[in-house]
C-alpha cells in the first residue's frame, strides 16, 4: 500500500468532527476524499462495492439505520446513490447524542429527492476536497505562507528550482494523488483517463440523463480555450456548435455545465463586490474553472511541449493551477477566493478574503518583467478605488509567478511568490 501524503483538510476534518455529528467530505473522483477519510474512521462501508452493491441499496430502502452501525466514525463511502442513508443518519446523530458520527464522502452532489426530507442543519458540516495542491504534492518547499501574508511582513524569503518545463508538466499531470511519484508517462495519462471517464460515463451520473459524449467533448474543449474568463452559456453553444447538425439550446448547454458542476469537474470563482470611491458598474458573472489545469489540457489533447509552445495558453492554465492551490490554502484558514472585473476592465485574478472582513489582492502571472508591472499596477489602480472608510484596506498585494528564482517584497510592498514557494 502506498503512503499516505498528508492533506491540508486532515487538520480540518478533525476539527469539523469535533463540532458536529456528521461530516460530508464532497469533491471530484480522484482527489482523495476516502482515503483521506479512512485515517480518522473507526469502520468503513463502501456503497458502491461490486459484489455488495444491490444489496446495500436494497438495505438502505428496508432498514437504513442497519448499515450506520459500526465503530465511530463510521465512514459511508459515495452515499449519494442511497439517499435515504442521509436521514437515517440524522436521526441515529440526534439519538446518540454525540458528535463525530459519521463521515459520509461522494463525488456527486445527489439530484433533488423525495428521500431526504431534512437539510441535516446542526448535524452535519461540509467540506470540499481538491486535487493537491502543490504544497501537498511536496512540488512547492512553502516557505511562504498565504495565513502570514496578512500580518503584513517586511520581509519574505523563498527560492524556486522549479524552471518552465517543469512547471508546464505539473500544469498537465495535475494534482491527482494517483500520478504523484509516478514516471512522467504514466502520471499524464491519469488526467486523460480522468477527462475520459467524465465523457463516457461519469457526466450522466450527476442527474441520471445520458448524454451525447461528443458534445461534452466539445463543451470541455471551449471551457478549457475560456479559462479565467467570465463566458456566457450563448458563446459556449456557438463555439460547441460547430459540426453539430443537430439543434443546440442554451438550456442544454446549461444543463452540460450543471452535471459538470455536480460532479465536481468544474467550480467557478464567484465576482467580488467591494465598497469603492467611484460607483463603478462591477461585473458580477463568475469565472470560469475547471477544478484542476490537468482537466483543461486532457480537453484540448495537448502536453508539456505543447504548452511550452503556447505561452498564451500555458498562462492561462497556470492561472488555473494556481487557483486551485489558493482555493486549498485560503480554505485552510477559514477564507475564500473570489475575483473582480468592473465595466472599466480593471480585474483582479484573486481575492483572498477570510471571514473576519480582512482580505489580499492577487493577480497571477506565468512571469516576465513586463507582466509582473501590469499585474502591480492593476493591484494598486484597485486599491485606489476601494472606499477604506467603509472597509479595511487590502491586507497584502501580491502577484503569484510561475518564472521567477525568489520570493521577496518589492519597495511598493507588493509581494512576489512563485507559487512553488507558497502555502496555506
Amino acid at each position: 500500500m502506498r503512503e499516505y501524503k498528508a492533506r491540508i483538510v486532515d487538520r480540518i476534518l478533525q476539527a469539523k468532527l469535533e463540532a458536529k455529528g456528521a461530516v460530508v467530505i464532497e469533491g471530484p473522483k480522484w482527489c482523495g476524499k476516502t482515503t483521506t477519510a479512512m485515517q480518522v474512521a473507526g469502520s468503513i462501508l463502501r456503497m458502491d462495492e461490486p459484489s455488495k452493491r444491490e444489496s446495500n441499496i436494497q438495505m438502505s430502502q428496508i432498514a437504513p439505520e442497519r448499515l450506520l452501525q459500526g465503530e465511530t466514525p463510521r465512514l459511508i463511502d459515495e452515499w449519494q446513490i442511497a439517499p435515504k442513508l442521509w436521514d437515517a443518519a440524522r436521526y441515529e446523530v440526534d439519538s446518540r447524542g454525540e458528535v463525530g458520527q459519521f463521515i459520509f464522502t461522494g463525488s456527486a452532489v445527489p439530484i433533488e429527492s423525495e428521500e431526504i426530507t431534512h437539510s441535516g442543519t446542526g448535524r452535519f458540516t461540509w467540506l470540499t476536497m481538491r486535487p493537491m495542491s502543490l504544497y501537498e504534492s511536496g512540488e512547492s518547499s512553502g516557505e511562504v505562507s498565504l495565513g502570514d501574508l496578512f500580518g503584513k511582513p517586511e520581509r519574505i524569503v523563498g527560492s524556486n528550482s522549479t524552471d518552465i518545463l517543469q512547471l508546464a508538466f505539473l500544469i498537465c499531470r495535475g494534482g491527482w494523488p494517483q500520478a504523484i511519484g509516478m514516471r512522467e508517462e504514466a502520471a499524464l495519462s491519469q488526467a486523460v483517463d480522468y477527462y475520459d471517464a467524465v465523457v463516457k460515463s461519469d457526466i450522466n451520473r450527476a442527474d441520471q440523463v445520458n448524454r451525447d459524449p461528443e458534445r461534452v467533448r466539445r463543451l470541455m474543449r471551449s471551457l478549457a480555450r475560456n479559462q479565467g474568463a467570465q463566458i456566457a452559456n450563448t458563446v459556449l453553444r456557438d463555439d460547441m456548435r460547430v459540426n453539430d447538425t443537430a439543434s443546440l439550446s442554451e438550456d442544454t448547454v446549461a444543463s452540460y455545465i450543471t452535471a459538470l458542476k455536480r460532479i465536481f469537474v468544474v467550480e467557478d470563482m464567484p465576482a467580488w463586490n467591494p465598497n469603492l470611491r467611484s460607483k463603478t458598474t462591477i461585473r458580477t458573472a463568475d469565472t470560469r474553472y475547471y477544478i484542476d489545469p490537468s482537466i483543461a489540457t486532457a480537453a484540448l489533447g495537448v502536453g508539456p511541449n505543447d504548452l511550452l509552445n503556447d505561452l498564451n495558453t500555458m498562462g492561462l492554465l497556470f492561472e488555473t493551477l494556481c487557483v486551485r492551490d489558493l482555493r486549498v490554502y485560503a480554505e485552510a484558514l477559514g477564507g475564500a477566493v473570489s475575483h473582480y472585473r468592473d465595466k472599466d476592465n480593471l480585474e483582479c485574478d484573486t481575492v483572498i478574503h477570510l471571514r473576519n472582513g480582512s482580505y489580499g489582492l492577487a493577480e497571477i502571472k506565468l512571469g516576465g518583467d513586463k507582466l509582473i508591472e501590469d499585474g502591480a499596477k492593476n493591484l494598486k489602480t484597485l486599491a485606489d478605488k476601494i472606499d477604506t472608510g467603509k472597509m479595511p484596506a487590502p491586507s497584502f498585494m501580491m502577484i503569484v509567478v510561475g518564472a521567477g528564482e525568489f520570493a521577496y517584497r518589492r519597495e511598493d510592498g507588493i509581494y512576489i511568490v512563485p507559487i512553488t514557494c507558497l502555502k496555506n
